[in-house]
């Protein structure tokens, strides 16, 4: 492997190097803040068929009402609210980790971290926790900054969303090998956005990052991840090497 193509492999165990990718093409991170509210309260049925309960009805439309409310405010981009339609293949669950099962998510960008952490004093932020606690199983909350970017993620319209939650043994080497194998998804999967959630210093986040992206059609991405062999040997295997265990759901918008 060209190490001129990837420098930051000084920092992670490499595998499988007859195979190479391009590396990622990353543009500058953003200044902006997140807030990443995910919670469990149905199972994920493959491609959402099936109904949703009634708890899950009043958690998405109050995350929805609270979101528009929230979109008035200073300071804040955008609030998003996503519901689960896929694990796609690629997951791998670590013992003593919570195994991701979120269903409904609201991602809330705000114009910088300082703003997301004001955000969690205010009484619509607390109407949102307290509603979507009240009404899961398990709620996951963590604010982040832009770690790294290849493109911003379009909420202008739906699509085919991943949140992708990572744990690593060594959590120096999340973003090295993220940058490693998101080259593959470029190459393979035209990937032209995506995100890197990285939560602020003193969360406890279950996950070391949580990477977001989007792709406009299930055709985009699905195939590539179940039918072509380098996704296991390019990308899995050498999350492996590195003690780096991806957890993937695909959304759609709420």
């Amino acid at each position: 492997m060209n190490s001129m193509n990837h420098p930051q492999e000084a920092d992670i165990t490499v595998v499988n190097t007859h195979l190479n990718f391009p590396k990622v093409h990353l543009i500058a991170p953003k200044r902006a803040g997140y807030i990443h509210i995910a919670a469990e309260i149905d199972p994920i049925r493959p491609f959402g068929i099936g109904p949703e309960s009634p708890r899950k009805a009043e958690a998405r439309a109050l995350a929805k009402r609270l979101a528009a409310c929230l979109e008035r405010e200073a300071n804040i981009v955008r609030a998003t609210v996503f519901v689960a339609r896929f694990i796609p293949p690629g997951t791998h669950h670590p013992e003593g980790v919570h195994k991701p099962a979120f269903d409904l998510v609201v991602l809330i960008e705000t114009i910088d971290t300082a703003a997301a952490e004001a955000l969690t004093d205010t009484p619509l932020y607390s109407e949102l926790i307290e509603g979507l606690r009240a009404r899961s199983n398990y709620l996951h909350v963590v604010r982040a900054h832009n770690g790294r970017r290849i493109g911003s993620v379009d909420f202008s319209k739906d699509g085919i969303f991943l949140f992708n939650y990572f744990h690593g043994e060594a959590p120096n080497k999340l973003i090295p090998i993220w940058e490693y194998t998101a080259g593959w998804f470029e190459d393979r999967t035209a990937l032209d956005n995506s995100e890197l959630l990285v939560p602020e210093p003193g969360q406890q986040s279950e996950y070391g990052l949580i990477n977001h992206c989007r792709w406009d059609h299930w055709h985009d991405v699905l195939p590539d991840l179940a039918l072509r062999p380098t996704f296991k040997s390019y990308v899995l295997d050498n999350f492996a090497a590195n003690g780096v265990s991806p957890m993937p759901i695909l959304y759609s918008l709420a």
